[in-house]
């Protein structure tokens, strides 16, 4: 019977969270990664690796590999980094991974994207993003928005290695069909409250994500509203209306019907936590048209529990799981598509990322 494991980044250190089919009984292992600060955690499931990005402000940024399921790791960053002199961008962090097609890539901040074709051993700048609009004051903190400028997601193609999509912090999400040779802007649609000086570039995607039945249909959790695409990123439809805020990170879409999307919203104000202090997670099961409240096994007095953008995550059961990670250091489990929630870890380090994966 194959395994359950949830990966959980944190502030100090992977988490391993494992089950048995049921997933009902979970087993907490770590801190791993010498207790670095991890900021996205995830499995590889052509290689069977458990990859963790890393970062801290006196040892830099690296990726942590274990080949064993979290017992044992080794880390690299040769080759992470814009080069020394005073003209090069400083790498602060690695704020993403992608494992597809033999490969890992890494969005970082300052804003680009590394590669490892060798299992993490070694790095390579792979793109900048080089020729989009305004590209030339990402790098400027005059020009940045509020916060750290980087790239926080890429999302592969299912079936072609040299398509993906690219989420820039607060500038949008970007296309290449050329293995990053060319990048186009993908943000048609999408609604910013603030002044654009390009209509095409500006806005802040916090989460993107794909159905894995339907590759045409996205789903983004925007810093303004929830929105839908229906032809692949070339255009996107607000989705906001029924929800308690426009404001959010963590979104999934379900395995196996395309119309089906989880969020979890937040306060837009500077405490960025549920709403009221009672903790929900958000379904639609009609690709936005109506919204329903989940919060059955949820806190639902003084829960100012915050989640961050890698912070929820859906299995592939033929009837899903969802698990999401808090600011406060717990970590929740459904095993009914959303309808009931128990809580399968406490007292956690902050955490920045929940990765699930079933292995045999």
């Amino acid at each position: 019977m194959p395994q359950t494991i949830v990966l959980v980044g944190t502030r100090k250190g992977c988490f391993v969270l494992e089950s048995n089919g049921d997933r009902r009984d979970w087993n907490v292992r770590g801190p791993y990664c010498e207790s670095w600060p991890i900021y996205h955690a995830i499995y590889d499931a052509e290689s069977g690796d458990i990859y963790a990005a890393a970062a801290s402000e006196w040892h830099g940024a690296t990726v942590w590999r274990s080949s064993d399921l979290g017992e044992t790791w080794e880390s690299s960053s040769e080759g992470l980094g814009y080069g020394e002199g005073e003209s090069a961008p400083k790498l602060s962090k690695i704020s993403g991974l992608t494992a597809a097609h033999g490969r890992l890539l890494a969005g970082v901040e300052t804003p680009g994207i590394f590669e490892s074709r060798d299992k993490g051993k070694t790095w390579s700048l792979f793109s900048t993003l080089d020729g989009m609009p305004g590209r030339e004051g990402w790098n400027d903190p005059a020009n940045q928005p509020p916060g750290h400028l980087g790239l926080p997601a890429i999302l592969p193609h299912p079936d072609e290695a040299s398509h993906f999509w690219a989420v820039v912090q607060g500038i949008g999400i970007f296309e290449t069909t050329d293995d990053g040779a060319s990048w186009t802007p993908r943000n048609k649609g999408l609604r910013a409250d603030w002044p654009l000086e390009d209509p095409s570039v500006g806005y802040c995607v916090h989460k993107l994500v794909m159905s894995p039945v339907d590759i045409s249909r996205m789903y983004q959790q925007n810093h303004v509203g929830m929105h839908r695409s229906d032809d692949g990123g070339n255009s996107w439809n607000e989705i906001t209306e029924g929800l308690p805020t426009e404001f959010g990170f963590a979104a999934a879409t379900h395995p196996h019907d395309r119309d089906t999307f989880y969020v979890i919203p937040l306060d837009g104000g500077h405490g960025r936590t549920m709403p009221d202090g009672k903790a929900a997670v958000w379904r639609t099961r009609d690709a936005g048209s109506s919204w329903q409240r989940l919060d059955q096994g949820l806190p639902q007095v003084d829960a100012h529990l915050g989640v961050l953008r890698e912070g929820m995550a859906i299995d592939r059961e033929d009837t899903p799981g969802l698990y999401f990670g808090t600011s406060t250091g717990q970590v929740f489990a459904s095993v009914d598509e959303g309808d009931s929630w128990d809580e399968i870890a406490s007292y956690l380090p902050a955490i920045s990322s929940v990765e699930v994966a079933q292995v045999a």
